[in-house]
């Protein structure tokens, strides 16, 4: 049974190939790849970080939301562990 899910990925910009968009772009494949239908991917900008974490002051938010099956989201999250491009990431369900 699909659910409703929404991911929040902190993106780290300091060292990219190409640009933000591509990066944005590649981490929706990683998210379709694991077998989820994204819906929307909202960019909210660049946020300074209240203290350094992992040596960076800052990263681009960016809101995915789409559909899965539960069992899904650990492989979403294994797979965008593993990106190094990903500085931090949140799943929650949307009721």
């Amino acid at each position: 049974m699909s659910r409703k899910y929404e991911g929040l990925v902190v993106l780290n910009t300091k060292s990219i190939e190409g640009t933000l968009e591509d990066l944005v772009a590649t981490v929706s494949k990683e998210i379709e790849s694991e077998g989820a239908k994204v819906a929307d991917v909202s960019q909210l900008g660049r946020r300074k970080f209240s203290y350094a974490s992992k040596h960076l002051e800052s990263g681009h938010y960016v809101t995915y939301s789409f559909k899965a099956e539960p069992e899904t989201i650990t492989r979403i999250q294994a797979k965008l562990r593993l990106n190094t491009n990903v500085h931090l990431q949140h799943f929650s369900r949307v009721a």
